[in-house]
Order: structure tokens, then C-alpha cells, then sequence
């Protein structure tokens, strides 16, 4: 038996489904059909990603801190201008998500891994302003607006599970808001939900009904800055509307969801989704898309998808289902507002064959669980263990993710192969550096990023490579085909540049005769039903050329 063989009987065994399935194709105009069920979302760190002339100095962070674990200088306006240049569009991105950009704790803390500042967004001073090293109000929103523009949209990282670390500049909230106590154990939901995620970071006691008062610390910050009576009067009206009771969830759900009456923020990334009990997101849901109508009402425009949530489920993946297992209770996220849980299964699951892992998808998302979505990735900000920790893949890791059913999220720099591991750095900082644009220059960094850019682009220009029905044509060298409502795609991977192959052609596509190759620009025949192929690149992105 050949080598070929001896992988597909391999592949076919491992996978859910037969490596047979029925296709339909004709000609498809891709403008208008985004699915945020097959989006590429690219996930950046603000301070990490672009620094861009603004007045965004961090006043009084003036500490040493432990390698990559200080304020690095990159801002709103940075990420705004790779908008205008271009830099996302040519990547492909439906959408971007970037990490929280509130108000950050004043002070640094020392927990373990070195002296750290709030650079990355996760540790809340004050829900309702901006973070200053970030940029400003006015920024955002010309963030938000620049990112419409181009026909990108915009996810806001949403954290309701906790605020900053205590430090001598930022005391804690009141007893009733937070619990500091006990730290969680993980054994099962209490322990995991109603308890500190790690030590010095107070969790909000989102399952609260009781109805609490203002954090004094939070009105004199307000105080300091002449806004407390508006930030106060804003309440009273929120809360009077809404009915809802004064708890600290519903406090914080009115400061998240402002971003999105104000701005017309399309989608939440919801942060440590477990730690929190599910009925807060249904609120958080309900209310985000209260505010996504009233902004599209106020500026007499109509939303072109619903609102987004998708949650961070520490550990959770799509080869479980739909439910998290705590241990003495289950819980499906996708009841409770979610359109997408991250996928943690992924990773993992992109050290296999190509058909292994698209068959396995194709398989969960379009018949076992087909009303269920997730974002795939193969790194991220808080994943030690991400694919191609050395970036010595970055080829098949693009083919991977950016040819993956169901929706996906790029890193910041998983495109040009961004270091993931620092010299003297500790733990998560290692895969958070400075987005090294220098690099792009150089000739093997520019042709990882043009395969990225091309996979990208035909992926956003084809929904049938994230939403569509999967079936392999070759194993070796790889062909696949998916097919989507009309749309038609087929992809070859890992050719041998310059020679010939020929691909048999399924019978509902035996009378095209013209097929077009997005990777090399150029038109492939196809005779009595077989493509001769003969290209000099080693990736071959087709779709048929209709007259």
C-alpha cells in the first residue's frame, strides 16, 4: 500500500464523519456575505501593536519593570493608521478585536512575575474612561469609525469578572461590590465561579442582587475630574429605563455597553466568561443589543449583522460540544447570549494532517453541532502552549487557521512570525512583544506575510472556505474542495513547483472549463473534467472563471 494510501485510511478512521460529501456550485458575489461564523478576527494588544504620535504618556509609571511588563507606547491611533494604510484589508480581516482600552490602576504590582503596569488592559481602575497611555475618547471613536469605513469591524474586549489589583494608589472596592476571599480552587462551579481568579484581584460579586452604593474611590476619581454629577445623572437615567436593580453587575454592564450606544462597537470579547454566573451575560446581551439599536438608531443607519458575543471559556473546546463541564455542573455558554466560545482545541489539533483537522471541523460545525460557532487560533496572549511556539511553520500555520471551517483569530504577528519567546522574559510576556514591523523588510518576513495576505483575501472573498461543505480530492500533494451556497473553492497545498498534476474534477464541475488561480493570478484549463496544473508556487487557491 503507498504512503498515500496508508494517511487517508489513518485520516478517514480518526475523523468523525466519511471523507465522501456531496458539493454544489455556481457563481457566487462574496461583497455581502460575512458571517461572523466564519470571521477572521485579528486580536492585537493595543500598547503592543503600533505606537503613533499622540499624547499618550503614561504619567507616573515611571517604575522599572520586569521585561515586557511595562507600558511599551502603542495606542489607538496607531492601530487606526495600519487602518488607513491598508495594512488589515490586504490581511483579509472581517474584524478587529482589541484588548480592553479603559481606564487602567495607577500603580504597578509585583505578583510574582515582576513589576507589572496595567499595559495590556485587564485591570480596571474606572470602566468609564479611557485608558490615557491608550489614547483618547475622541480616538476611539475615530477608530471605530475609520474601521467602518474600510468595512472592518470592531470587537471590544469586555471584562466583568473583576477590577484592577489593590496597590497603595488604587484601594479596593467595598465589600459589597468585591470579594478578595476565597481564591478559586477549581474543583467544581462554586470554586471556580464565586471566587478569586488570582491573588490580589477582587472579584465582583456579579451574582449579587443586592443593591449597592457608588464606590467612594470611583466618585472622587470622577470628583477629580468634573464629571461625577454627569456620570451620576447617566446612571439614574440608565437605570430608570431599564429597570434593572442597582448591583455591581448591572453598574458595570451600563459603563460596557455605553461603548456600544456611543460608538456602535459591533461585538464583546467577553473575558473570563466561567468565572462569572451565566445569567449576568444574559443581561450583558440583552443590554448590548438595546444599545447596538439605539446607535444605529441615532445615526439613521441599519446594522448589516447582529450584535456579537463571543466568550473565553478557559480550556473549552469544540471536541466536547457545546457544554463546559465543571464538574458537578455543566453549562452551555450558547444559551446564555454566546454566538462563539474560543476554541482551545485548536492548537493542538494543527499539529495533524491538513484533511484530519478540516474534516474533523467540517464534521462538528455543519452536522454534529451545527448551531454552534467558535474562534479558532493558533496563538494568542495568554496561551503558553500556542502551535509553532519557535515560529519555524509559519506557512502551514497560516494554512491551518486562515483555511479552517468556522471563524478564526489572528495574533498580532502570526503573520510575520512574531517572536514567542523573549529573551528574560517570564511567562505570558513572551507573547506579548512589540509588533516588529522592521522586520517586514526582510525577504523571508515579506513572503510569509504575502502567503497570509493571499490566504486571507481569498477567504474573505470566498464564505464556502469557512461556512462551506469540505471534501478532499487528492492526498498527496493535498487538494480539497468546499462549496457554500453557490460559492465554489478549490485549494491545493504543498505542491512541487513546476510540475504538472492533474486534479479529477467532480462531476457537477466536469463542464467548467476555466478556473482561476488567486495565488498566481492566472487562469488554469480544465479538460473533459480533469485540471492540469502547473504552477511555480507551491499553493494553488482556484475558484471557476464564469463567462
Amino acid at each position: 500500500m503507498k504512503y498515500s494510501s496508508i494517511l487517508l485510511s489513518i485520516i478517514c478512521s480518526l475523523s468523525l464523519i466519511s471523507c465522501q460529501s456531496s458539493l454544489k456550485s455556481s457563481e457566487v458575489d462574496s461583497k455581502d456575505t460575512f458571517s461572523w461564523k466564519s470571521a477572521n478576527i485579528y486580536f492585537l494588544l493595543t500598547d503592543r501593536f503600533n505606537a503613533a504620535e499622540s499624547d499618550t504618556t503614561r504619567v507616573g509609571a515611571d517604575k522599572e519593570t520586569a521585561v515586557l511588563r511595562g507600558f511599551e507606547g502603542g495606542n489607538i491611533k496607531g492601530v487606526t493608521n495600519k487602518i488607513k494604510e491598508g495594512y488589515f484589508q490586504k490581511l483579509g480581516v472581517d474584524a478587529i478585536w482589541t484588548t480592553p482600552v479603559v481606564r487602567q490602576i495607577d500603580d504597578a504590582t509585583d505578583e510574582g512575575t515582576g513589576v507589572t503596569y496595567g499595559y495590556h488592559g485587564y485591570w480596571t481602575k474606572d470602566w468609564t474612561s479611557i485608558e490615557p497611555s491608550f489614547g483618547t475618547h475622541q480616538e476611539l471613536k475615530e477608530f471605530v469609525e475609520t474601521a467602518h469605513e474600510a468595512g472592518i469591524k470592531v470587537v471590544m474586549d469586555a471584562v466583568l469578572n473583576h477590577t484592577g489589583p489593590v496597590t497603595d494608589l488604587d484601594p479596593t472596592f467595598p465589600e459589597q461590590w468585591v470579594r478578595e476571599t476565597p481564591p478559586c480552587d477549581f474543583k467544581n462551579y462554586q470554586g471556580t465561579v464565586e471566587c478569586t481568579l488570582v491573588a490580589n484581584l477582587p472579584d465582583i460579586k456579579t451574582e449579587s442582587g443586592e443593591e449597592v452604593e457608588l464606590p467612594q474611590t470611583l466618585l472622587d476619581f470622577w470628583e477629580s475630574e468634573n464629571r461625577m454629577e454627569q456620570e451620576i445623572a447617566e446612571l439614574d437615567a440608565f437605570f430608570n429605563k431599564t429597570g434593572l436593580k442597582k448591583t455591581p453587575r448591572n453598574y458595570v454592564i451600563k459603563w460596557l455597553t455605553d461603548y456600544v450606544r456611543e460608538l456602535g462597537i459591533d461585538g464583546f470579547r467577553v473575558d473570563t466568561t466561567k468565572h462569572v454566573d451565566e445569567d449576568s451575560w444574559v443581561v450583558l446581551k440583552q443590554e448590548a443589543e438595546r444599545a447596538f439599536e439605539e446607535y444605529h438608531q441615532n445615526n439613521n443607519s441599519v446594522p448589516s449583522t447582529p450584535f456579537y458575543m463571543v466568550g473565553e471559556v478557559y480550556f473549552y473546546g469544540i471536541s466536547g460540544g457545546p457544554e463546559y463541564d465543571f464538574g458537578d455542573k455543566k453549562v452551555n455558554y450558547f444559551d446564555y447570549g454566546f454566538d462563539a466560545l474560543i476554541n482551545f482545541d485548536f492548537k493542538a489539533d494543527a499539529a495533524n494532517h491538513y484533511e484530519f483537522v478540516f474534516n474533523k471541523y467540517d464534521s462538528l460545525l455543519n452536522k454534529t453541532h451545527k448551531n454552534i460557532s467558535v474562534l479558532s487560533y493558533i496563538s494568542s496572549h495568554d496561551d503558553s502552549q500556542p502551535f509553532d511556539i519557535e515560529r519555524e511553520e509559519p506557512i502551514k500555520s497560516a494554512n491551518m487557521l486562515l483555511l479552517a471551517p468556522g471563524g478564526v483569530q489572528m495574533y498580532y504577528g502570526d503573520e510575520i512570525a512574531r517572536p514567542l519567546v523573549m529573551e528574560g522574559a517570564e511567562g505570558d510576556a513572551n507573547l506579548r512583544s512589540v509588533m516588529n514591523w522592521s522586520s517586514i523588510e526582510e525577504p523571508e518576513t515579506k513572503e510569509i506575510l504575502t502567503h497570509w495576505q493571499k490566504l486571507g483575501q481569498f477567504r474573505k472573498s470566498h464564505p464556502a472556505i469557512g461556512l462551506g461543505e469540505h471534501k478532499m480530492l487528492q492526498i498527496e500533494p493535498y487538494f480539497f474542495s468546499r462549496s457554500y451556497e453557490g460559492d465554489t473553492a478549490i485549494v491545493g497545498l504543498d505542491l512541487i513547483q513546476d510540475k504538472e498534476i492533474t486534479i479529477q474534477l467532480p462531476s457537477q464541475w466536469s463542464n467548467v472549463e476555466k478556473w482561476y488561480d488567486s495565488y498566481s493570478n492566472q487562469s488554469i484549463s480544465a479538460q473533459n473534467g480533469t485540471l492540469h496544473i502547473k504552477t511555480n508556487q507551491s499553493t494553488v487557491l482556484l475558484s471557476p472563471e464564469f463567462p
